[in-house]
């Protein structure tokens, strides 16, 4: 039985000044995890509009967790490496589903077929 994988998607915008001095911060926190089944990706929501879809994304960065059934986290997050250490772990340790709109469920999925590349 292969390990379930878990996609960890940012969501911002290279013209978002906070974006672009998280993205070191993302990277080195999404690093601690264990790798074994982990897909993580930063989204440029501009250079990437197809595998965004119609989701409306109002505040950067936002995260996105998911596994290969369901999404456990979908949200906003203040631009600190703590804050972003809770919630990866918090989400991490407990699957349970979380309450998403059809549009964070259609990016999830594209997620899981995405090519990484």
């Amino acid at each position: 039985m292969r390990p379930m994988s878990l996609h960890v998607a940012c969501l911002c915008a290279a013209w978002c000044r906070t974006c672009e001095s998280y993205r070191d911060v993302f990277e080195a926190a999404c690093a601690e995890l264990p790798q074994d089944g982990l897909h993580v990706r930063w989204i440029d929501i501009e250079d990437e509009a197809d595998l965004i879809g119609d989701l409306d994304i109002e505040t950067f960065p936002t995260l996105l967790i998911a596994d290969d059934e369901q999404v456990r986290f979908a949200g906003p997050l203040t631009p600190q490496i703590e804050t972003l250490r809770r919630v990866l772990r918090a989400h991490l340790a407990d699957p349970t589903p979380a309450r998403v709109d059809a549009h964070h469920l259609a990016l999830a999925a594209r997620l899981r077929t995405a090519d990484p590349g």
